[in-house]
């Protein structure tokens, strides 16, 4: 059996961080994932893709909060805590740090999110039928 490069184990760590970054995900978890321990793990992340396996995982926290700020109306508070993170303070000092602006600055920068909503085509026409019925059946008196 042929071992896998450690950049491999790295990756395995970094897709993990990537489709998990929601969850309680810790630099132990992301180690365990690479197969290393907690300090070789972490060494060896920073020389592979240039910074902490923390610092990578809070990114991709933020870009993804960034993103729902923009096309979503839903709180701050609960745009932190979808993304992982628990501390809405701490949150919103990791934001300003990386988009050089609050949460709330930044939403207020973009097109409200009702531009993004998407109405199904059968309800349009449902509500754009015209409203007046001009059959006998549809009511009114019944004729004699």
């Amino acid at each position: 059996m042929t071992s896998l490069p450690p950049a491999r184990h790295l990756v395995r760590a970094k897709d993990l961080a990537d489709g998990r970054y929601f969850e309680n995900l810790t630099v132990a978890d992301l180690a365990k994932a690479a197969g290393l321990s907690r300090a070789h793990f972490s060494q060896e992340f920073r020389r592979a893709f240039g910074e902490s396996p923390h610092a990578y995982l809070l990114t991709r926290r933020l870009e993804r909060a960034a993103a729902l700020l923009r096309t979503t109306d839903r709180s701050v508070a609960d745009i932190c805590i979808a993304v992982g993170l628990q501390s809405i303070g701490s949150f919103t000092t990791s934001f300003t740090r990386t988009f050089g602006m609050s949460p709330t600055t930044y939403r207020a920068k973009f097109p409200p999110a009702s531009v993004y909503a998407r109405v199904p085509r059968c309800v349009l026409r449902f509500y754009g039928r015209p409203q007046h019925r001009t059959f006998r059946e549809d009511g009114g008196e019944p004729q004699g």
